[in-house]
């Protein structure tokens, strides 16, 4: 009886000692796939013409509040002027219509709303939590149909999303960003009203994108190199 008292003892004591040999991981790399529409002079719906696209990415995680998202994204942008009501005089007797490629790679700054973990690395730590992003990007677009053959721009993504912990490594996340580009050639052309415009943003082709990721998380932090609460 006496051995059985102890033995429980120790095992209810190691409990809490177990609980805290979770680790919290510093980096992330994955991958995604998912749609990318355009919207400009050609397509003013955010469900027209999406594309196919896929993304790899790396995240530092800063706390389970907040992080830095890298990526490198490929996708597809198509568009044709007789899918608007527009009136352009340079396409009156023949449409124009794109299919273009685009690359666009981006920093982006992350807030989670709650403590993202499993649980044991963080106090209050919840595996599914939402959060918004915002960041810079350059977009390269590789153009088949128009003015010019490509477009290099800067670009503003703004988004929301939510993650979900799999597993202690495992992360799997949906997130929605509108990425507002400071040019207006995306589509390969330039001011199709025939009227000359000015201002950051007006007048200015954006895109949307929705992907769905996977990301492994790497590099635990040093427990003895951090407080407690932290």
């Amino acid at each position: 009886m006496r051995r059985s008292v102890i033995s429980l003892l120790i095992l209810f004591s190691s409990v809490p000692v177990l609980a805290q040999t979770d680790p919290e991981y510093k980096m992330e790399i994955g991958a995604g796939v998912g749609m990318m529409g355009y919207l400009g002079d050609f397509n003013s719906s955010l469900f027209k013409d999406l594309q196919p696209m896929g993304t790899v990415l790396a995240r530092y995680n800063l706390s389970p509040y907040m992080g830095f998202k890298m990526n490198v994204s490929f996708g597809k942008m198509k568009g044709s002027s007789a899918d608007v009501k527009t009136y352009y005089p340079k396409f009156a007797s023949a449409p124009y219509t794109f299919n273009n490629s685009l690359v666009d790679v981006g920093l982006a700054y992350e807030y989670n709303f709650l403590p993202y973990g499993t649980g044991h690395d963080y106090r209050g730590a919840q595996r599914l939590s939402p959060y918004v992003t915002i960041g810079l990007g350059a977009t390269y677009v590789k153009i088949d149909n128009g003015d010019r053959k490509s477009a290099f721009t800067a670009n503003l993504p703004i988004g929301v999303g939510v993650k979900y912990k799999i597993g202690e490594r495992t992360n799997i996340g949906l997130e929605w960003a509108m990425h507002f580009s400071l040019s207006d050639e995306l589509d390969g052309q330039k001011d199709p009203y025939g009227i000359k415009s000015s201002g950051l943003f007006k007048n200015t082709d954006c895109y949307s994108t929705l992907q769905l990721t996977f990301s492994y998380s790497f590099s635990a932090k040093c427990r003895t190199c951090h407080n407690e609460d932290e």
